[in-house]
C-alpha cells in the first residue's frame, strides 16, 4: 500500500491528543461511530490495536464489526497504525 507524504509524516509524529479523525481510513461517519463507542482520541484506537497484539486480522475484524468500516478503510487504518508503531514505539 502506498502512503501519501502527509500520511507518512503524520504516522511518524506522536499521536498526542489528536482526534480519531486523524487516523487514515477514518471518515467523519466512522469517527462518529468510534466516538459513540468511547474511542474519542486516536490513542484509544492505538490502545485497542496494541491490545489486539498488532494482529492485522483481529484489528481489521474489530473495526469492521464494531463500526462497520469497509475492508479498505480498516486496511488503511491498520497500515497507518502499524507504520506509526514502527516509527514511534
Amino acid at each position: 500500500m502506498a502512503f501519501s507524504q502527509s500520511s507518512k509524516r503524520s504516522a511518524s509524529e506522536p499521536i498526542g491528543n489528536k482526534s480519531v479523525k486523524h487516523l487514515d481510513g477514518v471518515t467523519k461517519a466512522l469517527a462518529k461511530k468510534l466516538t459513540e463507542k468511547g474511542y474519542i482520541k486516536a490513542y484509544t484506537v492505538l490502545g485497542q490495536f496494541l491490545v489486539l497484539n498488532k494482529d492485522e486480522k483481529l484489528f481489521k475484524d474489530w473495526l469492521t464489526s464494531s463500526i462497520h468500516a469497509s475492508q479498505e478503510q480498516s486496511e488503511q487504518c491498520y497500515n497507518w497504525l502499524k507504520m506509526h508503531c514502527d516509527h514511534c514505539l
